[in-house]
């Protein structure tokens, strides 16, 4: 949590703990359950099941895990493209790198701040892609119902990298919830954080099923060690799973920090823009991200902000500035570029106090 003292370093995001986190993981210890597997991994399974409004989920042990599964189980290899937002974070496109195929990206929408869908519309039209990962971006949804479409007329499995959205809403429709599956992730800078972990859920259950089953070496049903095929070693820990069944007991507490956290900023700081939203998307503002008038005016907040000990972060940069994807196929990339160039991602933890508050204002110069 980030203090209240003034000469106390403020952080981006660290994790808020409600209280039972460390009831459940000596729960955990006692039970013998200290290894991948046990009862919390199951509860908390059904408890983002749940959430989700989805017949199951498999609890693993990063975001990046769930994505590399989909892919498996999309068959994504060499000679494949697969699109991606292009203002994301590398592990949207990285395990589809790994397996052998081309990454394309898709700039964003100016209105939404999500991947654009007219340059999508386009990009699947001409590329004919494998499937599609659209990022769900600082607590905000993509459109879900034009995602689907474009991607059902081209034939595209969809893949929801909802990494940075767990708890937010297309309309009435959680994150992660369409197309062929979703994914979350509970790093410690998330809104939910096992330590460290991730889940894949789909509104197939035998897409969990068979996600689930790679991620325990895709052993088979015998006595002993049976193997038709090569899994991973995907599966959460239940310690973790100990942990993040405790922050789903405060998540409400949390959801309620972190929006009221984003109004202050924003009353606080009337002459920057809030990142975009679409009016149908329910945000958690996982992140508080805003835009400056120019890069200038954001590069010097952020160097009085470090000066001072407050954490902040730009805007991803987009993948198709990324030299590793210099020879990657892009539509679009100026709204993503000038998103990167002016956007800054403020404090934003739960547990961040009204003092603190007042002296990042105080640093930054709100009105």
């Amino acid at each position: 949590m980030s203090g209240s003292r003034r000469d106390s370093r403020i952080f981006l995001s660290p994790p808020w703990c409600g209280g039972s986190e460390r009831a459940n993981v000596s729960a955990a210890f006692d039970s013998g359950y200290v290894a991948p597997c046990g009862p919390m991994a199951d509860a908390f399974e059904r408890r983002i099941a749940a959430h989700c409004g989805v017949p199951s989920a498999a609890a693993l042990s990063s975001g990046t895990a769930a994505l590399d599964l989909i892919f498996d189980m999309l068959g994504v290899g060499r000679g494949d493209t697969v699109v991606c937002s292009d203002l994301t974070f590398i592990a949207s496109a990285a395990p589809a790198v790994h397996r052998g195929a081309a990454p394309a990206f898709v700039d964003s929408d100016p209105a939404t701040g999500q991947i654009s869908i007219p340059l999508l519309r386009k990009a699947v039209a001409e590329l004919r892609p494998k499937c599609v990962v659209a990022t769900d971006l600082y607590g905000e949804c993509c459109d879900y119902d034009a995602l689907e479409a474009v991607c059902a007329e081209a034939g595209a499995a969809l893949v929801c990298d909802s990494a940075e959205a767990f708890g937010s809403k297309w309309k009435d429709r959680p994150a992660g919830t369409a197309g062929f599956a979703g994914v979350f992730s509970f790093n410690g800078n998330k809104i939910v954080t096992t330590g460290g972990g991730g889940a894949l859920v789909s509104r197939d259950p035998a897409v969990v099923e068979r996600a689930r089953w790679l991620s325990q070496q895709a052993r088979e049903p015998f006595p002993w060690y049976e193997h038709a095929r090569t899994g991973y070693n995907y599966r959460m820990p239940n310690l973790s799973a100990a942990v993040g069944l405790g922050q789903l007991d405060a998540f409400p507490e949390i959801l309620a920090r972190k929006r009221a956290i984003f109004d202050f900023y924003r009353k606080a700081f009337p002459a920057l823009e809030p990142f975009p939203c679409h009016p149908d998307s329910f945000p958690t503002h996982w992140l508080s991200v805003f835009l400056f008038p120019s890069q200038a005016e954001r590069d010097d907040a952020a160097a009085r902000c470090a000066a001072h000990g407050i954490e902040t972060r730009p805007v991803w940069k987009p993948m198709h500035l990324q030299p590793v994807f210099k020879d990657a196929a892009a539509f679009g990339g100026e709204t993503s570029a000038d998103f990167f160039a002016r956007g800054i991602c403020l404090p934003s933890g739960a547990g961040l106090d009204a003092e603190s508050l007042e002296r990042i204002r105080g640093v930054l110069g709100g009105g």
